[in-house]
């Protein structure tokens, strides 16, 4: 039975989306709208945004969105009820820049297409698999049992399809395949997936942790952030910023968080942007030698997301000789991500 499934990402001001004919896989239509509710923007909400989408795209049969935190309540994708809204709000307070943005879309969605089936599928959810001695951090155990307090992972709709792609290439069924993906944009994640299951990824209870990234400073000493907000007399908020949205290749090169614009810098001189590239390139290879130790073998390396996908010296520097002493040796290759896609065949799947 063909359907027509929307698929949403949506964001604070900002909706994504694209419509598939399912499942045949083929793209209808895509498109985004941009600066809803900001000064001057005739889009004062969501709900008027979706409106002006649907105006373009007539009958739908279903909508998939995209939700960043799932939390340990969703291990995979979900039919939207008022009691899945109500768990998504209160994850809110994981992913206070995501989860809320996500609701407006699901919540528009609701009012404006009364009796079509909404389908939740989470960023997290891939991740789920993770052993607890990967997720749990060195903290007090009651910090995670009262709290919640542990490594999550995100990007996990990009990793999933990086797994279902490794299968086409490799001939091979998924619980066959060690896999090391690295998703590389302004927000960068590495995971480990051993026999189809993810066991390790380099982002934790934050987007924050793990590899240098566009504007984010990725793992630290974690002393450091009281040193310096004591240095500098920083409140909370201030030093979260500074480590979210003023680091990264954004802070140590002095001029952009765009991996474009820091090459050429870097190929002009500049030592700044030099360093930046080079500190982001050493951090990836590093992961990727700890996650081709816990793998033991791996068949395929990936690279995907803006950088992965068109930066190819930068993939070059990063695979250069990281095999050449394993008898073995994995395939690397680049693999265009479509995050949409896999979330429109789940939303399928489930309501098929």
């Amino acid at each position: 039975m063909s359907m027509k499934i929307l698929v949403i990402n949506s964001g604070s001001s900002s909706i994504k989306y694209e419509l598939f004919l399912m499942p045949q896989k083929a793209v209808l239509k895509k498109g985004h709208i941009d600066k809803i509710g900001e000064k001057g923007s005739l889009i004062r909400d969501h709900k008027q945004g979706l409106k002006l989408i649907l105006e373009k795209l007539g009958y739908i049969s279903c909508v998939g969105h995209r939700v960043v935190h799932g939390g340990e309540k969703f291990h995979s994708p979900t039919i939207i009820n008022s009691k899945v809204i109500e768990n998504i709000r209160a994850l809110s307070a994981l992913a206070p820049l995501h989860n809320p943005a996500n609701l407006s879309g699901i919540i528009a969605c609701k009012q404006v297409l009364k009796n079509v089936p909404q389908v939740a599928v989470f960023d997290t959810a891939f991740h789920q698999t993770l052993p607890e001695h990967a997720y749990i951090y060195g903290l007090p155990y009651d910090y995670y049992k009262k709290f919640k307090i542990r490594k999550y992972g995100f990007h996990g709709i990009s990793h999933e399809y990086m797994l279902h792609e490794a299968r086409r290439i490799l001939n091979k069924p998924l619980n066959k395949i060690n896999l090391i993906s690295c998703h590389l944009g302004n927000g960068a994640s590495i995971s480990a997936i051993y026999k189809g299951s993810s066991v390790d990824t380099s982002m934790g209870f934050t987007p924050l942790e793990g590899l240098l990234m566009g504007t984010r400073c990725g793992d630290l000493d974690p002393a450091l952030i009281t040193y310096i907000m004591r240095l500098k007399k920083l409140r909370p908020g201030r030093i979260d910023e500074i480590l979210n949205r003023e680091s990264g290749l954004k802070g140590i090169s002095g001029i952009t968080n765009d991996m474009r614009y820091i090459k050429k810098a870097a190929l002009k001189g500049n030592k700044r942007a030099q360093l930046a590239l080079d500190i982001f390139v050493y951090r990836i290879r590093k992961y990727i030698g700890a996650y081709t130790a816990v793998l033991g073998n791996v068949d395929l390396l990936v690279f995907c997301g803006g950088i992965g996908e068109n930066q190819r010296s930068v993939v070059s520097a990063i695979s250069r000789g990281l095999f050449n002493n394993f008898k073995k040796k994995p395939k690397v290759c680049v693999i265009k991500t479509r995050e949409e896609l896999l979330i429109a065949e789940k939303a399928y799947d489930l309501v098929k």
